[in-house]
């Protein structure tokens, strides 16, 4: 398995396809062992995908001490230095989107284009919904919560009026859930990433971004809203907004997002 030593971190990070370098970076929670990964929204075909498990989750590192955005940040480009990556398209999915905000405005020039996707800046441009408050909840209201602000379509009443819809959406979020949760600092680096997330404020700095930015998220997404999509992008000069028909996790439900994605990565949607 591919480890790598940067800054305070032993950092578990995957590479797979060949063509273009891209740094994937993923949300809340992320492993990559467990799915949904940044490599679904991001197919490798004709591009050579760049993950890893963020500070305090997956097979990383779980330091207990406070956590900052600006450490995020800093995480990937050593990451990015480490590999001998000067220079890449970066994506970042949820609050992957706020660390690739981060890095974006503290090393631009690592950054060729960046995707910010089902993401949002904090600050005045509004705040992603605030994951740290369902952590107390038991884990079947957890899950029915989740899937609800995943997809403001998919309210209890549609739970309870799909039974057999709900489960296929329930079992594997609560299949992933187990993965790695017995493993020592598992709850400590979770709780310390929501806590940096729940300080996540880039708004006023954003104009300062000069690269190529593609913001896309879903219509029916309730943790990170098209309003704050439409906030990023009106700081962000230059900026392109799409919205997809689905919700937070809109690749996997609208089949023309991978294509706009893959698209932009290319620099075949640049104005």
């Amino acid at each position: 398995m591919p480890f790598m030593t940067v800054r305070d971190l032993r950092i578990y990070f995957e590479l797979r396809g060949a063509g273009r370098r891209v740094l994937g970076i993923g949300g809340t929670g992320g492993d990559l062992r467990r799915s949904p990964t940044i490599f679904e929204m991001l197919p490798d075909q004709g591009f050579e995908i760049l993950a890893y498990d963020q500070r305090g989750l997956g097979q990383t590192s779980r330091p207990d001490k406070p956590y900052t955005m600006a450490d995020y940040a800093d995480d990937a480009q050593a990451l990015l230095e480490a590999l001998g990556w000067e220079r890449c398209p970066v994506a970042g999915f949820s609050f992957g989107g706020m660390v690739a905000q981060e890095l974006a405005l503290r090393y631009p020039h690592r950054v060729e284009r960046l995707v910010l996707a089902s993401t949002s800046s904090g600050g005045a441009g509004g705040a992603s919904f605030p994951l740290h408050e369902l952590a107390v909840l038991p884990i079947e209201d957890y899950i029915r919560r989740l899937i609800s602000l995943s997809d403001i379509r998919r309210d209890t009443a549609w739970q309870a009026a799909h039974p057999a819809q709900f489960r296929a959406l329930f079992d594997p979020i609560q299949a992933g859930l187990r993965v790695g949760a017995d493993e020592p600092g598992r709850r400590t680096g979770a709780r310390r990433q929501l806590e940096a997330r729940a300080r996540h404020d880039t708004y006023e700095r954003l104009p300062a971004l000069k690269m190529p930015v593609y913001i896309c998220g879903g219509r029916y997404d309730g943790i990170a809203t098209p309003a704050g999509l439409a906030a990023l992008h009106s700081q962000i000069p230059g900026s392109r907004l799409e919205v997809f028909e689905g919700g937070h996790l809109f690749f996997t439900q609208d089949p023309r997002a991978i294509p706009r994605l893959r698209a932009f990565l290319r620099g075949e949607l640049d104005a």
